[in-house]
């Protein structure tokens, strides 16, 4: 009996092509919307945990001021010294390394190529709070760093540019009036979320860089490496203490300095990007309900044109059952038929945009099965109403209708 009302659904459908096509227009639509704004949604948030991991994971971020910028418009806050780095090191319990930093920029050439690039002094602390591998050369020696040694670890974006895909390694190239050997090149990390390209930067021992770059000891950046066995919360309310301490801050005069955490970071973008999918697939959304109303709509018209054929039916010996699975089966084959269509319309849609949001194309079956299970879920909620006014429809009176 269900397939021989299927094949009624499906022959009564192919009559009615466009008007079909029409009907269901709204499901297609909404499920297309939810699929794809989820799905890439999703790929935003990954891209943003991947980013921020990139940074490192239980790490601290120490700079002077009370946010990104100075702030309040007094006078700018001291930069940290290299006796803050000993202390950090030395006093507060769970710090696995500690890392400078002094930045510049600079334009490096190379024979004829020439790049306006980041430099970034720092110790080999560095690349214990956030690993970074090599693809070929080393990193600074002790010895190198205690000297203030004109040698560098450049980025894969700057390695590319300079030397034009040739070993970089054992080269010199001149930075900002400085002739630099380069020892090592990094492995290619990509764009970050906040700074552009990560592997656009030029890394020297952080002397070198004070030395023949900034011409003082300041420190304008800290990272901190946290043990894993302790939380960042707990190192980060001592890290605050004893740069308060130091910094000569008393009472309830505000800090100097900020501290962020990466985790919370993380934690705090990956929530709003969850927040916003769940709004736009929630707006999306609405156009699922549009087209099941839609649904209703039309098969309540085709209980009106085959009034006279529902009563042959039931004038012959089908009963009310029959009549209302045939309508409900074919409001169920509709929807379905417009869900199927709006998955595939949302994967093109994912492939196309993908590549332009600098997200990873991803399939998500659980989304899909989720969306493809409401549009049939609509088509038996907005079919049933119909299909039980055609199967209440009297014999006689459906005979006599014109």
């Amino acid at each position: 009996m269900f397939g021989t009302t299927l094949i009624l659904a499906l022959r009564s459908i192919r009559r009615h092509l466009l008007r079909s096509f029409l009907t269901v227009l709204g499901i297609v639509i909404g499920v297309g919307a939810v699929v794809t704004m989820v799905t890439l949604g999703n790929a935003t948030t990954s891209a943003v945990q991947e980013q921020i991991s990139a940074l490192g994971t239980n790490i601290l971020q120490v700079r002077p001021g009370q946010g990104f910028g100075r702030g309040g418009g007094g006078p700018r806050p001291p930069d940290f010294d290299p006796a803050d780095i000993d202390a950090i090191a030395n006093q507060v319990a769970g710090v696995t390394a500690v890392a400078p930093q002094a930045q510049t920029t600079g334009t490096a050439i190379y024979e004829g190529a020439n790049w306006s690039t980041t430099v970034n002094g720092t110790t080999s602390a560095y690349f214990e709070v956030q690993p970074w591998p090599l693809t070929e050369g080393r990193l600074f020696t002790p010895a190198e760093e205690q000297a203030g040694k004109a040698v560098c670890v450049i980025g894969s974006t700057v390695s590319r540019n300079l030397f034009r895909g040739g070993s970089a390694v054992g080269q010199r190239f001149r930075i900002g009036g400085i002739s630099c050997d380069v020892i090592g090149v990094l492995s290619t990390r990509g764009q970050a979320g906040f700074g552009g390209d990560q592997d656009d930067i030029v890394l020297m021992p952080i002397k070198a860089v004070q030395r023949r770059f900034t011409g003082n000891q300041d420190i304008r950046l800290i990272l901190v490496g946290v043990d894993e066995a302790y939380s960042t919360a707990t190192v980060q309310d001592s890290l605050t203490d004893l740069l308060r301490e130091r910094r000569r801050i008393s009472g309830g005069k505000q800090d100097d300095f900020n501290i962020f955490d990466t985790k919370q970071i993380s934690d705090t973008l990956t929530g709003t990007t969850t927040l916003l999918t769940r709004i736009v697939a929630a707006v999306a959304a609405i156009s699922l309900l549009v087209g099941g109303i839609g649904i209703m709509n039309i098969m309540l018209v085709s209980v009106t044109e085959r009034t006279r054929e529902i009563g042959i039916r039931l004038a012959i010996g089908a009963v009310a059952r029959e009549v209302l699975m045939q309508f409900l089966v074919e409001a169920v084959v509709l929807s379905c038929l417009g869900g199927l269509a709006g998955l595939l319309i949302a994967q093109l849609a994912i492939a196309l945009l993908a590549p332009l949001m600098q997200v990873k194309w991803m399939f998500d079956a659980q989304i899909n099965l989720i969306a493809f299970g409401i549009s049939a879920a609509i088509g038996v909620v907005f079919g049933y109403f119909p299909a039980r006014r055609a199967a209440g429809l009297n014999p006689i009176d459906a005979l006599r209708h014109e």
